[in-house]
């Protein structure tokens, strides 16, 4: 069993606000090899990719496929030989399908020729062996409309309960309609919308030390019940809604609470795309709970770069020095330190940014980091919508999602 480790990522937790830059950033010689990057498309890693592609200008190569279906592809376009992308920019969850399906190459080498100087609370280490190196932190948690709370006489919550409740009075004050935002998109979205609800009732996956799913239960009824009250306070499209989906209707000034990644919180909070009273009011909230537990409903996320296994050496190089130096101090500037909470040297947090950091002072759970994991998500992306909808009980969803777990379990072989 692979089981990605995290202390590296907790120190990087413990040192993220008192850090000053101790270098320049990686040089950028690059003369040979090819670069390719696929990733997500959300300001931190375009400013990450556009400095990497910029110290490729002398490559063979240099390009980058930074798209919200990055999941889709990243693993068929690394998977060939040579692989169509050089690098894979990944988070706790993604990269362990690409080290099952063994597409990913282990950085020690690489580390010790040219990453000397990447501090090592960002190397991610799978076995012993790097197999990432992270540059962000992120989670999800509050954003709200300051103003429309006000208006309608609530505190910023602290609960899904106090959000239902909030919303409530939002509607019934003729404010809003549809208060409540989220990435309820059916598949990744909403599994992660799940993950996150079922960690806050205080919930097990699977039964200690084993691959045997285990969320058809108390804690699940309550998690799918509370998605589903949230549900009645948001746009009836809702399993459409992707996280760009949610940010434009935010922007649109229709939305006033909802759960959103700490990495879009700079795009909703700036002066473009969205009215003054929009963004001026636009702030970062701490991580939600649900019911009594008193665990936050959210999880700590890393986001980092890989290199693929299925290139030639010249690439590795090249990649791996062009990411490298995308993901020093020299990436931190004006406009990119409030784009994510970084892992670099240098990084000083900003307002945008306290919603993670909140996240990180309340003791979040990381996304779990198992190989089987990702079984779960997908098959709870494709069986819960019919609880949301009203076509099944939640007990009959979240036995539909244990059951199309179990078999691409056995199919992989984490079950019997």
């Amino acid at each position: 069993m692979k089981i990605i480790k995290t202390a590296t990522l907790g120190t990087a937790f413990a040192v993220l606000a008192g850090t000053t830059v101790l270098a320049d950033g990686h040089a950028c010689a690059i003369t040979d090899g090819r670069v390719s990057i696929v990733g997500n498309e959300f300001a931190a890693i375009q400013s990450v990719a556009t400095s990497a592609l910029e110290c490729a200008a002398g490559a063979s190569e240099a390009k980058s496929n930074l798209t919200a279906d990055h999941q889709k592809i990243n693993l068929a376009g690394m998977s060939g030989n040579p692989a169509e992308y050089t690098s894979a920019i990944v988070a706790n969850s993604s990269i362990v399908a690409l080290i099952n399906e063994d597409v990913v190459r282990p950085l020690d080498d690489l580390v010790a020729k040219y990453g000397q100087d990447i501090p090592a609370r960002q190397l991610i280490t799978v076995d012993g062996k790097v197999m990432a190196v992270a540059f962000m932190a992120n989670a999800q948690h509050l954003v709200y409309r300051a103003d429309v709370l006000e208006k309608a006489g609530v505190a910023v919550p602290t609960s899904y309960e106090e959000v239902l409740a909030a919303a409530e009075k939002i509607r019934a004050a003729g404010i809003m309609e549809n208060p409540v935002g989220g990435a309820y998109k059916a598949g990744w979205n909403l599994a992660q919308e799940f993950t996150n609800m079922y960690i806050g009732t205080g919930g097990e996956f699977f039964k200690a030390g084993t691959a045997e799913v285990s969320i058809n239960n108390a804690q699940g009824v309550l998690a799918l019940e509370t998605m589903k009250a949230l549900t009645a306070y948001m746009n009836p499209d809702y399993l459409t809604h992707d996280s760009n989906a949610t940010n434009a209707e935010w922007e649109a000034g229709n939305v006033a609470l909802m759960n959103m990644w700490g990495s879009r919180a700079g795009n909703l909070m700036d002066a473009e795309g969205s009215e003054e009273m929009v963004y001026s009011n636009t702030k970062p909230g701490g991580p939600l709970t649900v019911g009594d537990s008193g665990t936050p409903a959210t999880t700590l996320w890393w986001d980092g770069w890989t290199v693929a296994k299925n290139i030639s050496d010249a690439d590795a190089a090249a990649t791996f020095q062009a990411l490298a130096h995308a993901t020093s101090p020299s990436l931190l500037n004006d406009k990119t330190m409030s784009e994510a909470v970084w892992l670099m040297e240098g990084y000083t947090p900003e307002a945008v940014n306290e919603g993670v950091l909140a996240s990180v002072q309340a003791g979040s759970t990381p996304y779990p980091m198992i190989p089987f994991q990702g079984l779960l998500h997908t098959a709870l992306g494709d069986n819960i919508a019919d609880f949301l909808k009203g076509t099944e009980s939640a007990e009959q969803a979240l036995a539909d999602a244990e059951a199309a777990y179990t078999a691409a379990a056995k199919e992989k072989g984490f079950l019997k």
